[in-house]
């Protein structure tokens, strides 16, 4: 009897790009029928550059030596024709950005029916066979068949990547490669990603490969996992060894940029970064956990908004309509919130709580439709040149710094622009000074570079450093590493932390990422439904939740005790 070939073999496989640079050096992996495995690293280690080999989808200035086996077959040697055939059959991908690789301007079921009609014609000859194994592969993927009438905007993020695996789906491929499915997604929807991934794998025994910088999420849906840095296989072994037990340092790294909470160790205290923990750390970790009690600034007894530092922002009341094909919106329902002077202000909660728009009407970005908004205790101005100099003093850092920074610009235009606009003369002295405190250091070599060439975090930080070439005296950051890897992650966190630190700035950091809060924050506020339920210590409210919604949460964080 002879033994059975593997779903997926790398062969010493080394991928070089144009002007030599070397993306995979010598990887050598099986993968077996029916495994799952996740493949981890940073970005630029060369796990998507893997696998995208596998279809051939790499750019044409991609040079491949070794050999690449599926189910047996030399994928160098296929002819066009058979390439075409085993993709979507054999092996599918599931991209990382549902919006930017679903037509924007089709139903989705129209979307997925186009690889059945490619590819599986004697099967499903008609377009309504076609529409019945649409319906089927939604079901499979927990979606109703009235979403398959759906255009991509009018979908979820969650609900947009399960298209995408149902896409996957189509063709009852062996082999499915997941390029990091949850990135960016709220810690629910990407709980429901990998339960649907979990059950797929179980019951219909996939082969999986799943890419992503986070132990963690691998953890959650592989038995293996494998660790790249710099091209090459660092470690690589058991899920559970490798979350909890890692030997090689970088994969320590990666474990480590993504605390555990209720880890004392990561409180306050990134990680990665060699610098002295925060004072407040070493009092906050006594905290008592049942009763709040912290001594950390800004503590609360998770009663709405109380801060025992002196108050930089308050919202009363704050109610936000909106009006949406018709029917009435409330965004944000009767919130208060106090965010104290040096104080770091997590506010949680699932995509749609109405996070963004509290920190918008915050902003003065968005207009209340009832209750204040008051800054070192005087109302949010109206007039044009009173809310300017307001922005100045509470500036907002986007999510995306690539959709912040215009393209044509330098560095040091990015980080002056500000301060041209409100006139505030030393040009040149405060952006090096901004720059300086962002750690873009030295900051002259910075200032001809433009977006293009410099790293995500790199980017991240210029947009830090044009917030603080105002002097700010409170930061508003929205998911300011959601699309960060790892030590980039760190790296920022670690800035904020600097921050506050040196110059006593707070912030109010909107997320949906559990752990950064206990990483950074002094307290916690959970949105659900444009309400405020819960509102307190991060020792209180993560270790000892009162609200059904914040346990709810807590329960879905991927976390080492959920290694398979």
């Amino acid at each position: 009897m002879t033994e059975q070939a593997p779903t997926l073999a790398w062969d010493d496989v080394r991928i070089t790009y144009a002007g030599g640079t070397v993306a995979v050096d010598g990887v050598s992996l099986e993968i077996e029928r029916g495994g799952t495995v996740g493949l981890a690293g940073e970005s630029g280690c060369g796990k998507s550059t893997l696998a995208m080999s596998v279809l051939r989808l790499l750019p044409r200035t991609a040079h491949i030596d070794g050999r690449i086996l599926l189910q047996g077959e030399d994928v160098a040697a296929m002819t066009w024709g058979r390439l075409r055939a085993v993709r979507w059959t054999e092996a599918a991908i599931v991209f990382q950005g549902a919006m930017h690789s679903l037509n924007p301007v089709r139903q989705v079921r129209h979307q997925v029916a186009e690889a059945l009609a490619l590819h599986s014609t004697k099967e499903f000859p008609d377009s309504a066979s076609r529409l019945r194994r649409v319906d089927e592969l939604l079901a499979l993927v927990d979606l109703t068949p009235a979403k398959g009438h759906a255009y991509p905007h009018e979908l979820s993020g969650g609900q947009r990547q399960r298209v995408m695996i149902a896409m996957a789906l189509a063709c009852d491929p062996e082999l499915i490669i997941a390029d990091e499915p949850t990135t960016a997604l709220d810690v629910v929807v990407q709980a429901q990603v990998l339960d649907v991934l979990n059950g797929l794998v179980r019951d219909r025994e996939l082969t999986l490969v799943m890419i992503s910088h986070d132990l963690a999420v691998l953890a959650a849906v592989c038995e293996r996992i494998v660790v790249m840095r710099n091209g090459r296989i660092v470690e690589q072994g058991k899920a559970q060894q490798i979350l909890t037990a890692p030997v090689h340092e970088h994969t320590r790294e990666l474990a480590a940029a993504f605390p555990v909470i209720g880890d004392p160790a990561s409180r306050l205290v990134v990680g990665r970064l060699s610098s002295e923990p925060d004072p407040r750390s070493l009092s906050l970790s006594k905290g008592d956990a049942s009763t709040g009690s912290t001594g950390g600034v800004g503590g609360s007894t998770g009663g709405v908004g109380g801060s025992t530092g002196e108050a930089v922002l308050e919202v009363r009341d704050l109610t936000v309509d909106f009006r949406s094909r018709g029917q009435h919106v409330r965004a944000v329902d009767h919130v208060d919130l106090t965010c104290g002077s040096g104080e770091i202000v997590a506010l949680v909660g699932q995509s749609g709580s109405g996070k963004t728009t509290l920190a918008r009407t915050i902003l003065g970005l968005q207009k209340p439709t009832s209750g204040h908004v008051l800054h070192e205790g005087k109302p949010l101005p109206h007039r044009r040149a009173a809310l300017k100099a307001y922005r100045r003093k509470v500036q907002y850092v986007l999510q995306d710094p690539s959709a912040s920074l215009n393209p044509k610009h330098t560095v040091y235009e990015a980080v002056a622009e500000g301060t041209r606009i409100h006139r505030l003369g030393d040009e040149r002295e405060r952006v090096i000074r901004a720059l300086t405190r962002a750690e873009l250091t030295p900051p002259e070599k910075f200032f001809a570079a433009i977006p293009q060439e410099l790293s995500g975090g790199q980017r991240q930080r210029v947009v830090i450093a044009g917030a603080l070439a105002l002097d700010p005296t409170y930061l508003v950051a929205d998911e300011p590493v959601a699309s960060l890897d790892a030590s980039v992650r760190g790296e920022i966190l670690g800035l904020l932390l600097q921050l506050r630190r040196d110059l006593g700035l707070g912030a109010l950091v909107i997320t949906h990422d559990l752990g950064l809060a206990w990483n950074i924050a002094d307290r916690v506020v959970v949105m659900h439904q444009g309400r405020i339920v819960e509102n307190g210590p991060v020792e209180q409210v993560l270790l000892d939740p009162q609200h059904d919604y914040t346990k709810s949460l807590l329960e879905v964080v991927p976390s080492k005790l959920g290694a398979r």
